[in-house]
């Protein structure tokens, strides 16, 4: 089994990078494991408490049932991956199931920052982009997605998001195999990326 980790700040382009390489894979033939479904369940929470939940920090990933669910995968087991919602900052009671596939790609900010998770991955990629440009992706997709006003968005980068990066996320870039600049627009990098994994695909069982 080939796994990928991607990682890099927020809003530097890791989806679009991998929705661009899985656009040139046969359908299911890679899976996609996302950090984002494994925050820590915060639903019972008030509304004002929400507001400060720090999605940036390493303690709010919840890495000891995803370093099992990539342990089962490599194991040949499927897994029940959560569902987790921005909106509700909660988990739904739904699953998804994921099936182990040649390939794995695990991304997120967060997921260099642990070593055990780090240390499953043959291939370290990190996206890496402008903080101008992650922040103007960042209020487009948190006004959109999320149902932030701008000042939230604004407030929240300033007091979470870029303090945590500089903290947390930026150091990782020295564990990176390859490094990515301009995310999804770097089509040299995904078409590397792209060829690994096809070779990966068409060897024998």
């Amino acid at each position: 089994m080939l796994i990928i980790g991607i990682a890099g700040g927020s809003g530097s382009g890791k989806t679009t990078v991998v929705n661009k390489i899985m656009e040139g894979l046969p359908k299911n033939s890679v899976s996609v494991i996302s950090q984002d479904s494994y925050y820590k369940d915060n639903g019972h929470l008030s509304i004002d408490e929400k507001k400060k939940i720090n999605f940036d920090h390493p303690a709010s990933i919840e890495f000891e049932l995803l370093n099992r669910h990539i342990d089962m995968l490599m194991n040949i087991e499927p897994i029940q991956k959560p569902i987790y919602s921005y909106v509700t900052c909660a988990r739904a009671k739904e699953t998804i199931e994921v099936i182990p596939t040649k390939v794995v790609i695990v991304e997120g900010i967060l997921v260099f920052t642990n070593a055990r998770l780090r240390n499953k991955f043959n291939i370290k990629v990190f996206v890496d982009a402008d903080q101008d440009d992650r922040l103007m992706r960042i209020i487009r997709r948190d006004l959109i997605e999320r149902g932030r006003s701008v000042k939230d968005v604004l407030d929240h980068y300033e007091t979470f998001v870029k303090p945590m990066h500089l903290m947390f996320i930026e150091p990782t870039k020295r564990y990176a195999d390859i490094i990515v600049p301009q995310g999804g627009t770097n089509l040299v990098a995904i078409d590397i990326l792209s060829s690994r994994i096809k070779m990966k695909l068409e060897e024998e069982p």
